[in-house]
């Protein structure tokens, strides 16, 4: 089967890049997208206070919900509390790895809580900074959210407990020769170039273009291989050493 891209687009909350946003949403509307949207639930964090806030932010979830587009649970305040990178590792900073089991399940039953009162069912868990571990894991599970998107593989697959796993390992289209491909897109840092750059991308793999619908229902009895697992030691370790590159540089 030829590769299928699913996009995700993090760090949406009420003071995100609004000005561009637009532009996206009418690109999206356009070629018929649903997107996997990262909804911070309460943020905090000042690096995504990029605009003044929407009065009407939940509102507006609520349309992209209705719209049919997947809204996914991004963490709870997208504060960084601990340097612990969990699972995946690819930065040493979290919001949930390295806390108690308690106070993980805390946090997501608020997170959950703030959806559920604004009408806004979560889909799927997304980490701020992917970092995670297997206690925040088994609290997803008691909240009743296993489903996670995240780490390295070629495909979607449910482990051993039940959760079900979307990788996400790419921030730009690439083109590849099969597999399922989670482009992640932070748009509060892009410029009308990106924007005009991701509408070109859009046009061009279109048609391999996918959505959490179908992935769910095409992958769900999938279950991690060793072609999997060899994918994701080599991908981690080349972007292990790109950060070194660009730490040294």
């Amino acid at each position: 089967m030829s590769a299928q891209y699913l996009i995700r687009f993090d760090d949406l909350c009420p003071t995100m890049n609004w000005r561009l946003w637009g532009e996206i949403e009418s690109i999206l509307v356009e070629q018929r997208i649903s997107p996997l949207l990262a909804v911070v639930p309460d943020n905090r964090d000042p690096k995504l206070a990029v605009a003044p806030a929407l009065p009407a932010f939940w509102e507006q979830v609520r349309k992209w919900q209705a719209r049919g587009w997947t809204v996914g649970l991004h963490g709870y305040q997208h504060l960084y509390v601990t340097e612990d990178g969990g699972i995946v590792g690819i930065q040493q900073r979290g919001e949930f790895a390295g806390l108690s089991p308690g106070v993980q399940e805390e946090k997501l039953r608020k997170a959950v809580e703030i959806f559920r009162r604004e009408r806004i069912e979560p889909k799927i868990w997304i980490a701020p900074g992917h970092s995670f571990d297997w206690h925040t894991i088994d609290a997803l599970i008691k909240v009743g959210l296993p489903m996670i998107s995240d780490g390295f593989a070629l495909g979607p697959h449910t482990d051993s407990q039940g959760v079900f796993w979307i990788p996400q390992q790419l921030w730009k289209f690439r083109w590849r020769p099969f597999g399922l491909w989670t482009v992640c897109c932070h748009h509060n840092s892009w410029t009308e170039q990106d924007v005009s750059q991701f509408r070109q991308a859009i046009e061009r793999y279109r048609g391999k273009i996918t959505d959490f619908a179908a992935v769910t229902s095409g992958y769900r009895d999938r279950k991690h291989s060793a072609m999997d697992s060899l994918y994701a030691k080599a991908h981690s370790t080349m972007l292990s050493l790109r950060t070194q590159l660009q730490n040294a540089a």
